[in-house]
């Protein structure tokens, strides 16, 4: 029986020669919901992926679930293309060793200005056509 060796790839598609600081970051809008509520959620402070689970559910009043596979998935990915870092040494606050915490790099924190940016755009673009251009709900 022969092996076949598998071709590595990396999180953007390509071959694993391609470097997350290759990937412009808008290229990776519109983000995936997930996504945007773990950037949104360590944009505040670095978290546990449990506290960023917590912090989704909270913001939305329960309408957004970060489920395990989902969650830990997508963090993953965020850290392959450097948009999130896992803490380290004298940085990780260290309450439960077993916990990874996270911070926002600089690459994950223009995605989220970006985001946030094409966001705004589409209610500004909805209050327009709908002529509710007072900005005051």
């Amino acid at each position: 029986m022969t092996s076949r060796k598998r071709s590595k790839t990396n999180l953007v598609g390509g071959p694993l020669s391609v470097q997350a600081k290759d990937v412009d970051v808008a290229s990776l809008q519109p983000l995936k919901p997930a996504w945007f509520h773990i950037l949104l959620s360590l944009s505040e402070e670095p978290r546990h992926g449990f506290s960023i689970r917590e912090s989704a559910e909270a913001r939305t009043a329960g309408s957004v679930k970060l489920w395990p596979a989902t969650l830990y998935g997508a963090m993953r990915e965020m850290t392959e293309l450097q948009l999130i870092e896992p803490l380290q040494g004298d940085d990780d606050p260290d309450d439960d060793q077993r916990r990874v915490y996270y911070r926002l790099t600089s690459r994950g924190q223009s995605l989220l200005k970006l985001e946030a940016d094409r966001l705004q755009d589409l209610v500004d673009a909805v209050r327009a056509s709908q002529g509710l251009m007072d900005c005051n709900r």
